[in-house]
């Protein structure tokens, strides 16, 4: 006879954006600084493969070396900032469900309960790192920027005139006269964001991958370092404040019509200059898609 597992459900308000949000809990370079349960312990290496049937693995460990697992599975449904779900190395599966609300996103954790510790004691443990992880998004609102618009025209059109080479040249004007992009926009991929620069024209600009990619609903972009003088900079105190940042594409169907979402996670030094640059980049594409 079959026996029916328990569940186990934790959430969490968090005040950001879903892109940051979702970004934040899927991403290595986020998770070992948030999954752990006290101060006490920590996460010190994660890998994974965000994909269905991709694996992960977070090294979960205390601090003073006393003891540590791998928290290990398989991912079974990935659905950018709305769901993803995987099954533990134990068997008991795990669903996280992603609601947005605007400028604020709840997280709901629904999980099977083992049988080795109270179903009290696993509800505690899971909301502390859950409430741990909304510490820790939370704490970079400060220096992240979000803007969004709503354009007149299907997801479908929106998606290829953002990322074509012709129109992406266009659009981006606003950011740098000639800036164009070198690579494609395939998931995995090194893409170089550049465009001429100071007197002598050589050019510069970014070096990043294309972390995500969901035809028509998603893009994620990971930032690496710069390019400058024909090199990438992807190391050292140049590239220290930013390396690893996020920069995330929603498009969301209104029927006909498309909401544009951007999400940047950190502007650093630049973010006055972003925040002045990209609605007016979004105004032109805006006007370029419902040409």
């Amino acid at each position: 006879m079959m026996t029916t597992k328990s569940k186990i459900t934790v959430a969490a308000e968090i005040a950001a954006p879903v892109n940051q949000v979702w970004t934040a809990y899927n991403s290595p370079r986020h998770i070992v600084k948030w999954n752990c349960a006290s101060p006490d312990w920590h996460s010190p290496s994660a890998t994974n493969e965000l994909e269905p049937g991709g694996s992960f693995s977070y090294r979960m460990e205390a601090k003073d070396g006393s003891m540590g697992f791998d928290f290990e599975g398989v991912f079974q449904e990935v659905k950018p900032n709305e769901l993803v779900s995987y099954v533990m190395g134990d068997g008991r599966g795990a669903e996280v469900v992603f609601e947005d609300k605007g400028d604020k996103t709840l997280v709901t954790v629904t999980f099977d309960a083992e049988e080795m510790n109270s179903e009290e004691m696993q509800r505690e443990g899971w909301q502390s790192i859950l409430d741990n992880f909304k510490k820790h998004v939370e704490g970079f609102q400060h220096d992240s920027m979000h803007f969004e618009i709503e354009i007149d025209a299907p997801v479908s059109k929106v998606f290829d005139i953002m990322l074509s080479d012709e129109t992406y040249r266009d659009w981006t004007e606003a950011f740098h006269p000639g800036s164009y992009f070198q690579g494609d926009w395939t998931k995995g991929s090194k893409i170089l964001f550049l465009g001429p620069g100071g007197p002598d024209g050589k050019e510069g600009g970014m070096v990043s991958r294309i972390a995500d990619r969901v035809t028509n609903k998603y893009i994620s972009i990971e930032h690496l370092g710069l390019y400058a003088d024909g090199k990438e900079i992807t190391e050292g105190p140049e590239v220290a404040g930013f390396d690893g940042a996020t920069e995330n594409y929603s498009f969301v169907d209104l029927g006909g019509k498309t909401l544009l979402k951007i999400d940047m996670e950190s502007g650093g030094e630049y973010k006055e200059m972003f925040e002045q640059m990209w609605p007016k980049a979004l105004q032109r594409l805006k006007e370029i898609c419902e040409q």
